[in-house]
């Protein structure tokens, strides 16, 4: 049994505890993502079929909010803060040079599957801005040579 099937069983297990209705969709399609990662066209419909609803209602769900991804995700995660801090202190210089050295705008993932950048209204150390987590650790008041050293030193740990 390859990794994905093995989720899939694993979810049948997990979603027995919700009722087979429309309310169980936000929590569903979690599971799922939480699982795969990001919600493919075929989990959402195996979604609606469990939840017995429409598969525009699941998707209507699925784009509404934000912590929904319906594409897989990069295998290292660019999260850029442009809360009022950040921004002050030059957030909109730091996406840039994101988006120029990646090759990508903010929702998308590289071509080689590498990085999926993102936009964040906060990370909560406003002290450290400009301020860009990656794969869950913060950096400090970046600019250029530490965003491709980062970019760099992502590169050279495994991707």
């Amino acid at each position: 049994m390859d990794e994905r099937s093995q989720g899939v069983a694993d979810l049948d297990a997990r979603w027995a505890r919700f009722p087979r209705d429309p309310e169980s969709i936000i929590p569903l399609l979690q599971e799922v993502q939480e699982t795969s990662g990001y919600l493919s066209e075929a989990d959402c419909a195996r979604v609606a079929e469990y939840a017995k609803a429409p598969i525009s209602t699941v998707f209507g769900v699925a784009t509404f909010y934000s912590q929904f991804r319906l594409r897989r995700p990069g295998l290292h995660t660019v999260r850029v803060c442009e809360g009022t801090a950040c921004h002050v202190l030059g957030a909109n210089d730091v996406m840039e040079t994101f988006k120029e050295l990646l090759g990508v705008d903010v929702g998308e993932t590289t071509a080689d599957g590498v990085f999926t950048l993102e936009s964040v209204r906060c990370l909560g150390c406003c002290s450290l801005a400009p301020a860009v987590m990656v794969d869950g650790k913060t950096h400090a008041r970046v600019g250029r040579k530490q965003i491709e050293k980062i970019l760099s030193d992502c590169r050279k740990d495994g991707a």
